[in-house]
């Protein structure tokens, strides 16, 4: 069964990730004005893709356990907001916007993660690189569009 409810959280990963092959980032992103540490585009695709595995395991792990209803809400949340991120920015041009969802994108983020910890330790710790690689990510909107 945990298999099947990875299998499915996977594909609702694969569905947030399938708007960043809808909306790239162009020339309309080259031309901003963006930090030094910007990543390279190569960078994002290889770290999504672990993310995302990460992500779908973590909430398989949790999925099942009884009580966990708060903790998939979240789940459901954070990859709600998550695919909400790129249409905004990169479909909309619109910074701001890409900023307000990303925050509320990390407090849901932080939402899983607190009410997995008391389920499942190793799904929580799962889901912190997540949490990391959006607090970057938050950096990042933030200072494009303070610049821009």
């Amino acid at each position: 069964m945990t298999t099947l409810v990875f299998i499915v959280l996977l594909a609702a990963c694969g569905a947030a990730a399938s708007t960043g092959m809808q909306f790239k980032p162009g020339a309309w992103y080259r031309g901003l004005n963006k930090p030094r540490w910007t990543p390279p585009n190569l960078v994002f695709p290889i770290a999504w893709t672990i993310l995302y595995v990460l992500i779908a395991y973590a909430g398989s792990r949790v999925a099942m356990i009884p009580g966990a209803g708060l903790a998939m809400a979240f789940w459901a949340l954070q990859i709600a907001l998550n695919t909400l991120w790129t249409p905004v920015f990169f479909g909309n041009h619109n910074l701001r916007g890409g900023l307000i969802v990303i925050v509320a994108l990390g407090l849901a983020i932080a939402g899983t993660i607190a009410t997995m910890l008391p389920l499942d330790r190793i799904a929580a710790l799962l889901m912190l690189p997540y949490l990391l690689w959006v607090g970057y990510a938050t950096a990042l909107n933030l200072w494009i569009w303070r610049a821009n």
